[in-house]
């Protein structure tokens, strides 16, 4: 009778897979929003979640989850046609050969010529739903460049607010040469800061 009475007991005091799954996978709660929405204590919810063995997000998982509550600021749209294909080719080659592979939270790009910056963003767009207002953009020139002629310059290009730029680089100029000649408006950056959208690209590179 004792045994009966205990196991109703638990019966009655348990949060089913069904709703902390729901909450938690497919709601993206965290055990405290969880614990508030049912009205009780947040070592109940890490109870159940264990009794349920419902894997638990990693830390990383968790703080992305929280600075993107409405889901993944992107998605990735395979391409279909001919052009598609090119596009999507010439994207990941251009990140192959001119991409900074070692930041691991961005997407990253610089390059001198601003066709190759509009193509890249092109391909992000296209492929990955990235707004155009999203990215940001780093610049480095020399010292004898005029700052504001140059940024005028990459926002025209680009089509692009200047507020998506941050403050500029600017390097000691050296001796004239080709290298010079081909920075005439200096190095411009592109970046789409989002470490889920970096993962993703590692499946379509090159191990």
């Amino acid at each position: 009778m004792l045994i009966w009475i205990q196991q109703n007991a638990i019966l009655k005091d348990m949060i089913s897979s069904k709703i902390l799954k729901n909450l938690y996978q497919g709601n993206g709660k965290s055990m405290k929003e969880i614990s508030d929405h049912l009205d009780c204590s947040v070592h109940k919810v890490q109870y159940w979640m264990n009794e349920h063995k419902i894997k638990r997000r990693s830390i990383s998982d968790a703080i992305y989850l929280q600075n993107h509550p409405n889901g993944d600021p992107f998605k990735f749209v395979p391409p279909k046609t001919k052009e598609d294909h090119y596009l999507f080719g010439l994207g990941l080659g251009l990140y192959w050969g001119e991409g900074t592979k070692s930041c691991k939270y961005a997407i990253r790009l610089g390059n001198t010529d601003p066709d190759l910056i509009i193509k890249f963003m092109e391909f992000l767009i296209r492929f990955f739903d990235v707004k155009k207002s999203d990215f940001k953009f780093g610049l480095q020139i020399f010292t004898d460049l005029d700052v504001n002629k140059v940024l005028n310059f990459w926002t025209k290009k680009l089509d692009v607010h200047h507020n998506q730029f941050g403050k500029p680089i600017i390097t000691i100029s050296g001796s004239i040469g080709t290298y010079r000649k081909k920075s005439e408006h200096g190095v411009v950056t592109v970046h789409y800061n989002n470490v889920k959208l970096r993962k993703l690209f590692d499946k379509f590179l090159p191990p």
